[in-house]
């Protein structure tokens, strides 16, 4: 979604934003915040919504510049409202809604918006309902009459249901639902229905739709909130231009060989930048992490079950690059194809059952008495904005062939290159290492046949990836050793330290850290969970393990520490003096 870094491949040289006759304090904050020319969308659907006044239903792909294309119109269409209507007349009055579908999401459009308004904050108020606010705050945000609202349609339901006294929408211009395609798939059908109930008439509404892809689903809502819609559809061939700088390969591997691999892959520096892992579910996550642990490889977590706030941040702090290892749950997949559960039904009626009940557990989420609550409004897969990710490693393959479209997705965008590679549990192999087994593996063969297909359809190739065994084989044994320590009960007990670490810096700091921003700089999210047995031996690869030409350079290789470089310097020192401190020499260094 970061349209500064929008491909070239969706630019439009004819056209130029002040083609648009835009106010003149937002085409100076556009001009200050990098955006030199519209990208195709922008310039097709910005002057058919405030020239013309059309609703808009626009297919683009992701970082085409679609917030934009509706930001854009919506504050120009405020700024305008306010000149034509002085006085007490132009006082605070809700007037644009924007509804997405994940919290992370929201935020983002919030920061996009935020720099827009950059001149004309004092016009255009804006107010995320899907942060967390306490309920009186809320309240007195509502009454000061934001011009802009952003909010997941459930978040925006429960306050037109509990605070509709405070928020009057009778002068609403705009509405827009961004990433129509996953709100429809996270099950906000019925309260999109809802929410129009509280909207004005049509006539008085313009509304934008904006989605990767259109299929029927949306036709209800197309006739439910537009009125003679203009339908757009970014140029597919520069897509596929953009789209091709992307690598894809597939490597078919053993359940416990996918630690092995990850353990020599991210020690050995295999892979350059940051990367991307998607597991299947949160305990996988954590265990993951707990076993890079043991060989001195740090790591963050991100997952539904942690605080929205320390979301952010991790995500804000990946993008900064303080992380170079981000290990992302997906575990809210509902989406399903038609061929697909066309399909399942032919296998097996148990089947069918099970992924329906896969599609449905969001809004079960919410009834049921788990353990774990998890935030139906999350999502990583789709709408949060990773940037500068070198490669997308799935360590799980996704459940759905769409899913794994969304994944590496997060790689290879703005004209960037980027690479996916995904492990491939063979049938044969499921279920013979019960400790790193993961239930999903079952049908990764299945699922890999049908990304192929999906993927040759569009043009491209997955090529499959050897590693070379012999060389591989020799950390065969650390592996073991390390994964011995990380036993479910460290995973568990690791999960439940991490969530109550973060659960108190998001409710206890959060004022503090709006006061003093500089202060996030020192919260970190990949500190040491420590699984019961730690051993710092693991840590540091011998010269034996590896191959020929790393032995002949060791600058190819190196420990990564949990410490900064000054402590570790301390630390040297105290050695080579000696130890006159007291304090444990270290045995290794005498076996050179």
């Amino acid at each position: 979604m970061s349209e500064i870094g929008s491909s070239s491949a969706y630019m439009d040289d004819s056209a130029s934003f002040e083609s648009f006759q835009l106010d003149p304090r937002l085409l100076q904050a556009i001009k200050y915040h990098g955006f030199e020319k519209p990208t195709l969308i922008q310039s097709s659907a910005i002057p058919l919504a405030l020239e013309q006044k059309r609703d808009v239903i626009a297919k683009a792909a992701t970082g085409s510049g679609k917030t934009l294309a509706y930001l854009i119109p919506v504050i120009q269409t405020i700024l305008q409202f306010k000149q034509t209507q002085p006085g007490e007349s132009a006082g605070p009055k809700t007037l644009g809604i924007i509804l997405v579908p994940t919290r992370e999401l929201a935020q983002q459009v919030q920061n996009v918006l935020t720099k827009l308004v950059l001149y004309c904050s004092k016009d255009v108020h804006t107010l995320n309902l899907s942060s967390q606010l306490a309920d009186n705050v809320l309240t007195s945000l509502l009454l000061d009459g934001p011009e802009v609202l952003i909010s997941t349609p459930s978040r925006l339901l429960k306050v037109l249901e509990t605070k509709s006294n405070v928020l009057a929408m009778e002068d609403l211009k705009f509405l827009v639902i961004d990433e129509v395609d996953l709100v429809l798939t996270f099950g906000y059908q019925e309260d999109l229905n809802q929410i129009s109930g509280y909207l004005p008439l049509k006539k008085n509404l313009q509304t934008f739709l904006m989605s990767a892809t259109l299929n029927e689903d949306i036709q209800d809502l197309k006739t439910r909130f537009c009125r003679s819609p203009a339908i757009l559809k970014l140029n597919e061939e520069e897509i596929s231009k953009d789209q091709s700088k992307l690598l894809q390969y597939y490597v078919k591997v053993s359940e416990f060989d996918k630690f092995l691999l990850c353990y020599v892959i991210f020690k050995l520096g295999l892979i350059k930048g940051k990367t991307l892992i998607f597991v299947n579910n949160i305990d996988r996550g954590y265990r993951l992490k707990l076993v890079l642990e043991q060989f001195g490889i740090r790591s963050c977590i991100l997952n539904s079950e942690l605080p929205a706030n320390s979301r952010q941040h991790i995500v804000e702090e990946f993008n900064k690059n303080v992380y170079q290892l981000l290990i992302a749950t997906d575990d809210t997949e509902y989406i399903r194809e038609e061929e697909e559960e066309e399909e399942e039904q032919k296998i097996s009626d148990t089947e069918s059952s099970e992924q329906t009940a896969s599609n449905t557990s969001a809004n079960e989420t919410k009834k049921s008495g788990s353990r774990v609550k998890k935030d139906r409004d999350y999502g990583v897969s789709r709408g949060v904005d990773f940037q500068n990710v070198a490669c997308v490693l799935n360590f799980d393959l996704p459940t759905t062939a769409k899913s794994y479209v969304h994944r590496i997705g997060r790689t290879a965008r703005a004209g960037k290159s980027g690479a996916a590679i995904s492990f491939v549990v063979p049938l044969k192999e499921f279920g013979k290492h019960k400790p790193s087994m993961c239930t999903t593996a079952k049908r990764d063969e299945k699922i890999l046949s049908r990304i192929i297909k999906q993927q040759s359809k569009l043009g491209f190739e997955i090529l499959p990836y050897s590693f070379d065994l012999k060389q591989v084989e020799g950390f065969r044994y650390r592996m073991e050793d390390g994964f011995r320590a990380v036993t479910q009960v460290a995973v568990r007990e690791a999960r439940v330290k991490e969530l109550k670490q973060e659960i108190l810096t998001s409710d206890k700091l959060k004022r503090h850290f709006e006061e003093n921003p500089q202060d996030l700089q020192s919260l970190r999210h990949d500190k040491e969970l420590h699984p019961a047995r730690v051993q710092q031996h693991l840590k540091r690869v011998p010269d034996y393990l590896l191959p020929e030409a790393a032995r002949q350079d060791k600058k190819k290789i190196g420990f990564v520490p949990f410490h900064t470089a000054k402590s570790l310097k301390r630390k040297n020192k105290v050695y080579k003096k000696g130890n006159k401190r007291g304090g444990k020499s270290d045995p290794l260094k005498n076996f050179k």
